[in-house]
């Protein structure tokens, strides 16, 4: 299968690019970039063309991998679609859930494949945890993400900058807490220190979990945790976060299986758009500091 990387930043090209030029079934051709001279640059670290031209890039490859932020994203998204194109992609899936909709809606009307990078899903102990936490009669869980973004590789990144890690790092709790316990009906949340915000979401069955994310702890401060509770005992996940080429390699891979099958992914769009429903619901929450409905 044919690849090219949409980005030409630090992710696009040291997770997404370097998988793809490393990966044993799948061939990168191209880096597609709005600036043309950024694009060449990293084209050039993997011994391909990079360009500026969309619709070239298009023409000439089977699937994207995109990582960009999610407002440039989601209209090159579907482009892409509507060109036929199976789809890799960041998260989250768009800003609103407006947005999130009309790229899923594109994805459904053209009938390609899609698969979203949340990458501790690409994980062996992430899927062992979720067939453990399937096996028990859940009654709540919580997931932490604090990290300190300053000094990091994102640190200049203005959309993170301007959603915080509600939406940056929300997701990837979310991706975890939403297939353990259910889908997320309704969001209560409160705003803590900086960019740092807690939930309280409410699941099928009375069952509920809380999650606490921020991009501005301490540095001694940060940790990554989650975990369910039920009939079962305490099931915890304490994700890697070290390898992120391997599950991107690990999403390719489920990327390439989908459009051969023609089967549905469980993290496609699809579960892409009810992630951001979620997001708009708790930002709603903050906004009113009312229980707020996940939309539908």
């Amino acid at each position: 299968m044919r690849f090219a990387v949409l980005g030409t930043g630090f992710w696009a090209r040291t997770v997404h690019a370097a998988a793809l030029a490393a990966h044993p079934d799948a061939e990168l051709v191209a880096v597609w970039g709005r600036d043309r001279r950024r694009a060449e640059e990293a084209g050039a670290e993997f011994d391909v063309p990079g360009t500026d031209d969309l619709d070239a890039v298009l023409a000439d490859v089977d699937a994207v991998s995109i990582a960009l932020p999610p407002d440039v994203q989601a209209p090159l998204a579907e482009r892409a679609a509507a060109a036929g194109r199976h789809l890799l992609l960041e998260k989250p899936t768009g800003l609103s859930l407006p947005v999130a909709d009309r790229l899923a809606d594109a994805v459904r009307a053209a009938g390609v494949a899609s698969v979203v990078f949340f990458t501790i899903r690409f994980q062996e102990a992430t899927s062992t945890w979720l067939a453990q936490a399937a096996r028990t009669q859940p009654a709540g869980g919580s997931g932490t993400w604090l990290g300190s973004i300053a000094g990091s590789p994102f640190a200049g990144s203005p959309w993170r900058q301007e959603h915080g890690a509600l939406w940056d790092v929300g997701p990837h709790l979310l991706s975890l807490l939403v297939p353990a316990l259910g889908p997320v009906t309704a969001v209560q949340a409160a705003a803590g220190l900086r960019d740092t915000v807690h939930l309280v979401l409410q699941h099928p069955g009375g069952v509920a979990s809380t999650a606490s994310v921020s991009h501005t702890v301490a540095p001694l401060a940060a940790g990554v945790e989650v975990y369910v509770h039920g009939d079962a005992g305490r099931l915890v996940l304490l994700p890697e976060l070290d390898r992120p080429v391997a599950a991107c390699t690990a999403a390719i891979d489920e990327l390439r299986a989908a459009a051969l099958t023609g089967g549905a992914h469980p993290l496609d769009v699809h579960f892409g758009r009810d992630v951001v429903a979620v997001l708009a619901a708790a930002e709603r929450a903050l906004a009113t500091g009312c229980r707020e409905a996940v939309g539908t």
